[in-house]
């Protein structure tokens, strides 16, 4: 007889449970919503690239041209290494070597090694706005004429280097876009003459062309100014 009343009971009891799970005043604060974490990329990709940038040193616009190769991470992070150096000689307000011609300019020049690390801070499918840090280490001298009226340089200093960067990029097309930045370099390690002479505004503008989307529109057939999946 009390089986077939415990029976009973929960058969009666078993609705109205199922009716408590689901009723709107049930409490939700158990309840998890879980969100994939999507990757920028489907795959981690290598990243060769010319870079050129312009600087103000000694009140001169010069160019610093620059090879540098690094690593693209599905995620918003990328790192890679650069070599840097002084297109054309700066004049110098360094004092000449004893053995330089009277009326011939000394010329500052150096040329470094860097490591870099970047973050991407914003982005959609059309833009993008990104951190980047180098540190790098090379050298600087002073190039001259001699009084025999052959060029010489000194003795190459030991010179650190600081870049912080703000860098933006506009996809004008899926395959190619622009790109723009800015920053300031600080040399450390050296004189302080040198360094107020080296340090400065750090500033690029330059076409992007990306090969790998390139051949992407190229194999799915799609117009090549198209401005689909932007």
């Amino acid at each position: 007889m009390m089986l077939r009343l415990g029976l009973w009971m929960g058969m009666l009891l078993l609705p109205l449970a199922g009716r408590a799970q689901m009723s709107p005043s049930a409490p939700r604060d158990t309840v998890v919503v879980g969100r994939p974490n999507v990757p920028r990329l489907v795959h981690n990709r290598f990243v060769a690239q010319y870079d050129s940038r312009y600087s103000i040193i000694n009140h001169h616009l010069t160019t610093i041209n620059g090879l540098k190769l690094g690593i693209e991470f599905k995620s918003r992070f990328r790192t890679g290494a650069a070599i840097y150096f002084l297109s054309t000689g700066v004049p110098t307000r360094q004092p000449a070597p004893n053995n330089a011609a009277d009326d011939a300019d000394a010329e500052l020049r150096f040329r470094y090694l860097a490591a870099y690390a970047g973050y991407v801070l914003l982005e959609n499918p059309r833009w993008e706005l990104s951190a980047i840090m180098q540190a790098g280490l090379g050298s600087v001298y002073i190039r001259y004429r001699t009084d025999e009226g052959v060029f010489d340089k000194t003795l190459p200093d030991f010179m650190g280097i600081l870049e912080p960067t703000l860098a933006a990029q506009y996809r004008v097309f899926r395959w190619g876009g622009a790109g723009a930045g800015a920053g300031w370099r600080q040399p450390v390690f050296v004189p302080g003459s040198v360094q107020k002479e080296l340090n400065g505004p750090v500033f690029y503008l330059r076409a992007n062309l990306f090969l790998g989307e390139l051949k992407k529109v190229w194999k799915e057939k799609e117009p090549l100014f198209t401005q689909a999946n932007l």
